[in-house]
């Protein structure tokens, strides 16, 4: 290939890219596209094969490239290339490659000049190119011709504008060296898109085809009409030495002769030609792999210090030494008995904050589930009165009693006491779930270790269901304690006297009026859809009421319900709904909010109901019993005499005040039972015996073996790590061996907007030795003119008067770099010299200072 500065930049990419694959990721570098912008016969084609360095584009006169060109250069270890429209040819011979181009533009535009946007796509593999894309544009023209449209520069200049329009894109503008630079339509298409002049580079084409005796030194020396990033002279083969196969080693030769042999071109002789541009553009990709670098490196270093701190526990790992597993063993165990402790106590660092877990669900077990369940049994009032019935009836048998028999009292309490069984086992049932639940959130950080993990959760799940045993058979004693003698000479007993005068509402708790009892968001399920289907509230519950407002701040109420004979009843969730839902309806067949006869409230999970109904119960609104046990009321109850009545109504105040002081003591030492017989044991044999209980399990090196999964993640971090420090160290290699130039200062290039209306002369130039190197050969007029005529020595030599000052000249020669800081124009002077000959157009004077266009 003719392109030595891109194979050098190949080792480069190649290193970044093999680095970013060892850590299984891809190093997007996106390496901006090219694309050559010019009128017909500029020679856009030649530019591009010669960047190449491949033969391979279709020559001509004329509309010759009439479709885009879409090159993408692709980094292989074989040489060939492949048409997207024809992937399963390969083609070796460029010849063939041009071939088919020619074929392919002539099947969609047809053969009489036609052209078309779809673009052909030709990949070339090779291991002497970079990943680029190039792009070769149809030229600028004006007249159609053959089968063109008659807009066909319109269509040729939105064709191009879709391509030169990207960010990534350096544009080449070609223009001919024997046409009016001012009239480039390149240059001006360029300019559209890219107005500050970083990405376009000018192209000066076909030397040596100028008019002798002119040159176009001032344009490539960026005097006459100056771009940011200057011009490059380049010489292609003719037509003659295309057909005549000359190669693109001799044509580059021949043009490196043509700039070292010509007058006006020697001194700058190695900024000119196809390898300067090479070079250039080179350049402008290993700025743009520079500019890459930092994002690279930052990203490479956040991933290194994430990655440090578990590999420095595997830098000097031995997966079999005895004295390591010890170690690990002992440390995982002490760990996991501190995570249960903190789970279970609570602790400040590692909060959940998505739900609530451990010790926090215990707790709501213990305060809202546990009383939630007493609740529930000792509401039934219907059912208790006829209970006192009959065994009042049944105690006095066949005679007629004049007093309360305490017996009865005694046996209705028996019996209440006896169904406070349920609820207490249901409670210790709950609590162990919640502990083995617990172990197995703790044990997860026994992953890397899966027969420890397996046998420290059997261990331990095996000790709290023999507490389970032990705590159930204490908490039955308790009950049985409660049952075996009745104490009625305790202090909160209301005693015989007082029951007789009791109100007989005592069932409901009276609470402290306008005591909040609970907030919180509830749905409400049941609106009416013309008013919005369901919608969620802030729900405040207090002793008195449940009021909702608009939200949490509590400014806007929308409703306040009182609780007066309101009960709670279950709603089966919905088909559709993840929801769960209960509902508050009234006793009395009222509506209850509006037109609804029940409120439908509906929450996130089962544990929201049931600790809202929890909420309920301690606001004196119970659940609805069921329907069919509300019936199941025998007439003989109703039917008392007065005397029986008021024995009733005794005994039932009498066992209402008993059981609650039952209901009072028992939620106070259930949580007392289960910590003390559960929890806490279960924390002590943790920390204390759970070591030794696995050392007689099974022996240390079984249990420490690392799984598969562990041991392939240690390996893939270290692996990891490594690569990560290799591809560090690449980049700073690439920093320190690639160098990176600044970005030109801005010019004055307002010529470009002015071409229009105020045309320069052409940039061809008279040779004379009279000439000053650094005076431009002619001042720039109003209208455009043909070449200035060669002013002859004799009157070069009357002309005595100083030149017009343009610029410094010898500056100008000193640097050697056409893309280091172009000087800036400084403004003309406003008077012209006196001495000026006649004929030579007078500038205007200029209204304002010049200044540069950015």
């Amino acid at each position: 290939m003719g392109n030595r500065g891109m194979e050098e930049l190949i080792p480069l990419v190649n290193k970044l890219q093999d680095a970013f694959s060892s850590i299984g990721q891809s190093c997007h570098l996106d390496l901006p596209q090219i694309a050559v912008v010019g009128g017909q016969s500029a020679g856009k084609s030649s530019v591009l094969e010669n960047f190449v360095g491949r033969d391979f584009l279709p020559r001509g006169s004329g509309i010759v490239t009439r479709r885009p060109l879409i090159l993408q250069l692709i980094f292989s270890k074989t040489e060939y290339a492949e048409f997207l429209h024809c992937k399963s040819k390969k083609f070796t011979d460029f010849d063939e490659v041009r071939q088919e181009i020619e074929a392919e533009t002539d099947r969609v535009t047809g053969t009489n000049k036609g052209i078309s946007p779809v673009p052909i796509n030709l990949r070339v593999y090779s291991p002497h190119v970079l990943n680029l894309t190039l792009i070769d544009l149809p030229g600028i023209t004006k007249v159609p011709v053959g089968d063109q449209p008659p807009d066909i520069e319109y269509q040729i200049k939105d064709m191009i504008l879709q391509f030169i329009s990207r960010d990534s894109s350096l544009i080449l503008a070609v223009t001919p060296a024997n046409m009016d630079l001012a009239n480039s339509d390149a240059l001006k298409l360029a300019k559209e898109v890219d107005p500050q002049g970083l990405r376009t580079i000018g192209v000066i084409t076909k030397l040596d085809l100028m008019d002798e005796g002119t040159d176009a030194r001032d344009v490539l020396e960026n005097k006459l009409l100056p771009l940011r990033r200057g011009y490059i002279g380049v010489v292609n083969r003719s037509q003659k030495d295309i057909e005549g196969k000359k190669d693109i080693r001799a044509a580059l030769a021949a043009e490196r002769k043509f700039f070292l042999s010509h007058p006006a071109y020697r001194h700058m002789a190695d900024r000119m030609g196809t390898p300067h541009l090479q070079k250039t553009l080179n350049q402008q990709l290993t700025n743009h792999i520079r500019e890459s670098l930092p994002n690279l490196r930052s990203k490479l270093q956040s991933q290194l210090l994430s990655l440090e701190k578990e590999v420095e526990e595997y830098k000097n790992f031995r997966p079999d030494d005895p004295t390591r597993k010890t170690k690990a063993l002992l440390q995982m165990v002490q760990q996991f008995g501190v995570d249960f402790e903190k789970r279970i106590e609570g602790s400040g660092d590692q909060v959940d904050t998505l739900e609530l877990s451990g010790g926090a669900r215990i707790n709501r077990i213990f305060h809202e589930r546990f009383p939630f369940e007493l609740v529930k049994m000792e509401f039934d009032e219907k059912d208790l009165r006829r209970e006192i019935s009959y065994a009042i009836k049944n105690i006095h048998g066949v005679r007629t009693g004049l007093f309360t028999p305490d017996l009865a009292f005694e046996a209705i309490v028996k019996k209440q006491v006896v169904k406070l069984k349920e609820p207490c086992l249901k409670c210790v049932d709950l609590v162990i779930q919640e502990l083995i639940n617990t172990v197995r959130q703790c044990t997860s950080k026994l992953c890397s270790y899966p027969r420890l993990r397996e046998e420290t959760e059997r261990i331990v799940t095996t000790y709290i269901r023999e507490r389970e045993g032990r705590t159930k058979d204490q908490i039955l004693l308790l009950i049985d304690i409660e049952q075996s003698y009745i104490n009625t000479n305790h202090e909160d007993f209301i005693g015989f006297a007082n029951a007789q005068q009791r109100n007989t509402q005592l069932n409901k708790k009276r609470a402290i009026p306008n005591q909040v009892i609970r907030r919180g968001w509830l749905t409400i399920n049941n609106i009416s859809l013309m008013k919005g289907g369901s919608k969620e509230y802030w729900f405040v519950l207090t002793a008195e009421s449940l009021s909702w407002y608009k939200d949490e701040e509590e400014k806007e109420k929308k409703y306040m319900l009182p609780l007066d004979n309101l009960k709670i009843r279950d709603v089966e969730k919905g088909f559709m709904s993840n929801k769960h839902v209960f509902a508050i309806f009234n006793t009395e067949q009222r509506n209850v909010y509006k037109d609804l006869r029940q409120i439908e409230l509906a929450c996130d999970s089962q544990e929201d109901v049931d600790s809202w109904k929890a909420s309920f119960l301690r606001a004196g609104v119970y659940p609805e019993k069921d329907q069919a046990e509300n019936e199941d009321v025998g007439q003989d109850t109703f039917s008392m005499d007065p005397q029986l009545e008021r024995q009733v109504e005794t005994i039932r105040n009498l066992v209402d005040s008993y059981v609650a002081i039952i209901n009072k003591s028992i939620r106070d030492l259930m949580p007392k039972t289960i910590m003390h017989l559960m929890i806490n044991n279960t924390k002590a044999f943790i920390h204390h015996e759970l070591l030794a209980y696995l050392y007689s399990s099974a022996d240390q090196s079984s249990l420490m073996e690392e799984s598969a999964d562990q041991a392939q993640r240690r390996d893939d971090m270290l692996r990891m790590y490594h690569a990560l420090k290799e591809a560090l160290t690449i980049i700073g290699d690439i920093s320190t061996s690639t160098v990176s130039t600044p970005v030109p200062p801005p010019v004055d290039d307002t010529w470009l907007q002015t071409a229009a209306s105020h045309s320069p002369t052409p940039q061809r130039r008279p040779v004379s030795s009279a000439h000053p190197p650094g005076r431009p050969p002619a001042v720039r007029g109003p209208t455009p003119g043909p070449p200035l005529i060669p002013v002859p020595v004799g009157a070069a030599a009357s002309f005595s008067a100083p030149p017009i000052p343009s610029r410094p000249g010898p500056q100008v020669f000193a640097n050697s770099d056409p893309f280091s800081a172009p000087p800036q124009i400084p403004s003309r002077p406003a008077r012209v010299p006196p001495g000026i000959p006649p004929g030579v157009p007078r500038r205007p004077p200029p209204s304002a200072p010049a200044r540069p266009f950015f």
